[in-house]
């Protein structure tokens, strides 16, 4: 129940990765020192809450996954209110504030913020504050902290109006009071991102989670001799400056050792996301030669005694565990090493002061220690600034100390960006760097995220190799930096790459099922279903796919469809097909040679590849990208898309090739029908909102 003391309001989040939530929690958190309440919920748990009779203000926190789609938690809100016999009131009453998290990196930014405001717009609901868009690319909190700092005010003033309308006028002079004495109120604070200009109500310090230092309440060391800022030093005036740090975040989790054995959970306990299925691997293949820049490898996997079904151009998720060395480092750190096979209970401090405390879902009540480390905590994620203000506390040496408080600071936002966000710098590292930091277990449990299932387009077709699936990836690797002193390979590529090394073929650049190996390696795995990124529906209809790399490997599993519905109805019309491909050489990374048997047999109508780094004696130098061959087959490509009406698919690197494709998409509409660029853009989005323009990208 909410304390009646405190004025409410309703605080509704939906995340995808946890940010969302991490964000509504500190919302939450601040509420209570403005003598605000906020009733929390997951936007999911529907029959908590009621919009329809909603008196109070609202604030929604909303992420976009995918392309541009709402959260999963969000699916079912937004179909809710996107029934179209609504009346154009019927939100009339409400009153929100909405925060969208977005990716300026993804073509549709914030698309489950912005899709979520439109309609409550469109339902007569009212803003009490401005919508602010958060742009991972560049940092959540460059939005985000000026975003909350203005909310209270915007908050009370919503309030005050509330109990004026309910004629509680014995109320309002007491929120009147309370926001004529904000401290250090500044008219009006503007921040400019890439993406909007974001106006609002700064009302100043905030007393209960800011601490403003000075430099003589800090025993700074001697100043180093280093000119340059590096993780772990600073240089004027940030070194000199007082500096504005968050709250302690307040402690909420207690582990207890147990003496007793027993049996870590099921992976599949540790999944919301529905069923999970364990199976084998039964074929790898490395498809790029030693000398290849990247190393791309081919899994198939045997799902014939499973139930997982999966149409071409879906995407499913790989569960998988931390580097079991990072964990073992980490635990030496800890000092836990020895305790690493105890089994641990994980409970809520019962004097904890966080509202609505309890124990994170995805950490067991009771499994071991190094089970929780190797399975359900992102130990690689990039601490955020309140993880950081709580190492503050663990940390002895004052230096370091200092250095800690910087990095969190409003000061040291720029340091924080550089040095620990875009150097992907993680807990480990921090450890290393410094070294007097001790951390507890607890603080982990309470910091570190969840460790997501990784996300993987099929590569293959279920009707060509029934009871199989395929995917291909790259083994990413993050080289050492001054920020980090080693290099890592990503936590999921680099464990399959370990886990397939002793079934690995060498390059064969192989489309066929033959030669596979016996193997008693598992991985655990679940779908994921792309509502939209699959074959016309009419096979008549023609498409282009453009997936350089990787990039092309959920058009193998088109074409292995096609090619086994041109076998199975002879008597269908089959609209024509284009791939477009390229890579950086052409003996070195060209994934799949035998794309040549598809032409053949006629189930690829056009093949047009490209080779970015192979050098050429000819007079006229060949198109180095997929985007430059696009604008060489300019007429082709006008005509699929405008008079054939046709689909057109990319997949690959978001920020190195899909921007650039839609760019010379763009040029060809524009040429093609003698208009000017605007009128294409146009044009395309009409395409986007057809379904016509289908994107699987990544950054």
């Amino acid at each position: 129940m909410c304390c009646e003391s405190k004025r409410r309001f309703l605080l509704l989040y939906a995340t995808q990765k946890g940010q969302a939530k991490a964000i509504a929690e500190e919302i939450r958190q601040q509420a209570g020192a403005q003598g605000l309440e906020a009733d929390m919920h997951c936007i999911s748990e529907m029959d908590k809450y009621n919009l329809e009779t909603e008196k109070d203000p609202v604030v929604i926190v909303i992420s976009t996954t995918g392309t541009g789609d709402p959260p999963d938690s969000a699916r079912k809100f937004v179909k809710k209110i996107q029934d179209k016999t609504l009346a154009p009131d019927h939100f009339a009453h409400l009153q929100y504030g909405l925060l969208g998290l977005g990716d300026s990196e993804y073509m549709f930014f914030c698309n489950g913020g912005r899709t979520v405001d439109r309609r409550l717009q469109e339902l007569g609901a009212q803003h009490f504050y401005d919508t602010g868009l958060a742009d991972d690319c560049v940092g959540l909190e460059l939005v985000v902290d000026p975003w909350i700092d203005g909310l209270w005010v915007a908050l009370k003033e919503a309030l005050q109006l509330q109990k004026e309308k309910e004629g509680m006028n014995s109320a309002v002079d007491a929120v009147s009071s309370s926001i004529s004495t904000a401290p250090h109120a500044v008219p009006e604070l503007k921040l400019s991102s890439e993406v909007q200009n974001l106006k609002l109500e700064d009302e100043g310090t905030r007393a209960s989670d800011i601490l403003s230092q000075k430099l003589d309440d800090i025993d700074l060391v001697a100043p180093a001799r280093d000119t340059e800022p590096s993780l772990v030093h600073s240089v004027p005036p940030l070194s000199q400056s007082a500096l504005n740090i968050p709250a302690l975040p307040p402690e909420y989790i207690e582990v207890e050792f147990q003496d007793t054995q027993g049996e870590n959970p099921c992976l599949s306990s540790l999944i919301s996301e529905g069923a999970t299925f364990e199976v084998p691997v039964t074929k790898a293949v490395q498809l790029t030669r030693e000398d290849a820049i990247k190393t791309a490898l081919l899994l198939e996997l045997d799902i014939a005694d499973t139930a997982f079904e999966y149409q071409p151009g879906d995407a499913f998720c790989v569960i998988c565990p931390n580097n079991v060395s990072e964990v073992e480092e980490l635990l030496h750190i800890l000092g836990l090493y020895e305790k690493g096979d105890d089994f641990v209970c994980v409970k809520v401090k019962q004097d904890t002061k966080k509202k609505g405390a309890s124990r994170p879902q995805h950490i067991p009540e009771r499994s071991t220690l190094k089970f929780i480390l190797t399975w359900c905590l992102e130990i690689r994620a990039i601490p955020k600034k309140a993880f950081l203000r709580a190492l503050v506390e663990c940390t002895s040496d004052a230096g370091e100390k200092r250095r800690l408080q910087e990095l969190c600071s409003r000061q040291g936002a720029s340091d924080y960006t550089h040095f620990i966000r875009d150097s992907n710098v993680c807990l480990l590292d921090l450890l290393h760097a410094f070294p007097s930091c001790k951390p507890s277990l607890s603080l982990l449990i309470e910091h570190l995220p969840k460790l997501q299932a990784r996300s993987y387009s099929v590569s293959s077709s279920n009707l060509y190799q029934p009871g199989r699936l395929r995917f291909v990836f790259n083994v990413v690797e993050f080289p050492a930096s001054p920020s980090r002193s080693v290099s890592r390979k990503g936590v999921c590529t680099g464990w399959l790459s370990e886990l397939v090394a002793p079934l690995l073929h060498p390059s064969k650049n192989s489309l066929d099922t033959k030669g596979e190996s016996s193997s008693s390696e598992k991985i655990s795995i679940f779908p994921r279903p792309n509502n939209v990124f699959h074959v016309p529906a009419d096979p008549s209809v023609p498409f282009i796919m453009v997936g350089p790399g990787t990039g092309i490997s959920p058009f193998i599993g088109f074409l292995q469809h096609r090619q086994k519905l041109r076998e199975q109805h002879m008597d269908w019309e089959f609209g024509e097909t284009w791939l477009f491909f390229g890579c950086r050489h052409q003996d070195r990374d060209y994934l799949f040679k035998q794309l040549q048997c598809f032409l053949e047999n006629g189930t690829l109508t056009h093949l047009k590849v490209c080779f970015s780094r192979d050098s050429s004696t000819a007079e006229v130098a060949p198109p180095k990208y997929v985007q430059d061959v696009l604008r060489l087959c300019a007429k082709e490509v006008a005509r699929v898309l405008l008079k054939e009406r046709g689909y057109f698919y990319i997949c690959g690197d978001k920020k190195r090739m899909a921007d650039d494709v839609s760019d010379a998409v763009v040029d060809i509409l524009s040429m093609e029908m003698e208009a000017d660029k605007l009128e294409a853009m146009k044009i395309l989005a009409t395409l986007r909102e057809a379904k016509r323009y289908l994107l699987d990208v990544w950054s």
